[in-house]
């Protein structure tokens, strides 16, 4: 890690950071013990009120490292909204949300409110009206509560763009420019990031005072541990040979990654239709609809998710034991996001990537070689095992 340009060798464990022991009970609950180093280099220089700016490869807990010390300054007694993260994904917000409300679980009177689209508006007025000290939400969700008058920004006294990269590429740096300058008494502004992209960097010119500006490179130590391979296959038989995988691996919860709506959906019903739990997810479907399956996912209810890439970097969950690109994804940036959603918090994750044209094949040929990933061609011999596709 390197924080201001510096090299820090240094591990920190949570007991050494100074909190609270509301704070501590709650993240003992958790069963974590030793601080990631986002999280041992952030959270120092948040309690002490300054601004951050943190590159952290994803998956690498960003979210306690500006969760806690947000959690350690919200007063319990406070009527009004003194802490505000803003993610560019509902899923995302709703991530945050849950594991802000883990951190609270001993600090009584600390209320935490998520604010996004496609959700009845009615609900989340009713919901401010029970005074959050904290709020997460969308930029547009915001805009739109601000306009109505129904959440007041004036006492934020912290600010945190998560995911901001992100967020600012999606079209959303009006409304995080107009939601900054609503907040005159701000202290601290936090930008939390996998890349930094030169509109964040513009944010934090203007916003940000003298920020401590923390890296945390894709070393052995943070890399996760993703074992990629590469199939060539039929088209016609990309479902088959996905649920062969499936078996063969003994997967129990796998997201399977599609370039378009509709073949999320293709894909769900040709699951279904081999006896495999699989939902899609994507951006044309109700937001009811989405959280009600993404519970099923994560309680275990569901083997498959079908997905685009509204979700790479929507997601925060820890225990994905497969990632799938049906179709090779068209970015660099997105293959990077879509394998992440597996091997988080140390655990092995492996992720293939299923070729069935030529165009594809080059596609996945530059991701290797611009990503620096290792992506390993391997195929099904005569037994039906997974070799490597030199072996004959």
């Amino acid at each position: 890690m390197e924080i201001n340009g510096e090299i820090v060798r240094e591990e920190y464990r949570y007991a050494d950071l100074g909190l609270s022991p509301q704070l501590m009970r709650a993240i003992e609950e958790k069963g974590y013990v030793q601080a990631t180093p986002v999280q041992g280099g952030a959270i120092p220089f948040f309690l002490d009120w300054k601004d951050v700016i943190a590159k952290a490869p994803t998956g690498t807990g960003k979210t306690f490292a500006f969760g806690i010390p947000m959690v350690e300054h919200t007063d319990p007694e406070s009527a009004a909204v003194t802490g505000l993260v803003l993610a560019p994904t509902r899923e995302l917000a709703i991530q945050i949300q849950e594991e802000l409300r883990d951190l609270c679980a001993f600090k009584e009177g600390v209320r935490v409110v998520c604010l996004y689209g496609g959700q009845p508006i009615e609900k989340q007025i009713a919901q401010l009206k029970k005074n959050p000290q904290i709020v997460v939400a969308t930029p547009g969700r915001l805009m739109d509560h601000v306009k109505r008058h129904t959440v007041r920004l004036d006492r934020v006294d912290t600010v945190v763009l998560d995911e901001a990269d992100r967020m600012l590429d999606m079209g959303f740096v009006r409304d995080v420019t107009r939601i900054l300058d609503l907040m005159p008494k701000r202290r601290n502004l936090g930008l939390f990031s996998a890349t930094i992209s030169r509109e964040v960097l513009d944010i934090s010119w203007v916003y940000q005072r003298d920020p401590v500006e923390i890296t945390v490179r894709a070393d052995e130590q943070n890399k996760p541990d993703i074992v990629q391979y590469r199939l060539e296959v039929d088209r016609g038989r990309k479902a088959e040979v996905l649920a062969q995988l499936l078996e063969l691996g003994e997967y129990d919860r796998v997201i399977a990654f599609c370039n378009t709506k509709n073949m999320t959906d293709r894909l769900a019903g040709l699951l279904s239709m081999r006896h495999i739990s699989c939902e899609a997810i994507h951006g044309d479907i109700q937001q009811r609809v989405r959280e009600r399956t993404l519970q099923k996912f994560r309680d275990g209810r569901l083997r498959v998710l079908a997905a685009t890439d509204v979700a790479a970097r929507g997601l925060d969950i820890d225990d994905v034991d497969a990632v799938f690109n049906y179709d090779v994804p068209d970015e660099n940036e997105y293959y990077i996001h879509r394998i992440g959603r597996t091997g988080r918090a140390k655990r092995h994750g492996v992720a293939f990537s299923l070729v069935a044209s030529v165009t594809e094949g080059v596609r996945l040929d530059e991701i290797a070689r611009n990503t620096g990933n290792r992506i390993r061609a391997v195929h099904f011999n005569e037994r039906g095992d997974l070799v490597a596709a030199k072996e004959t």
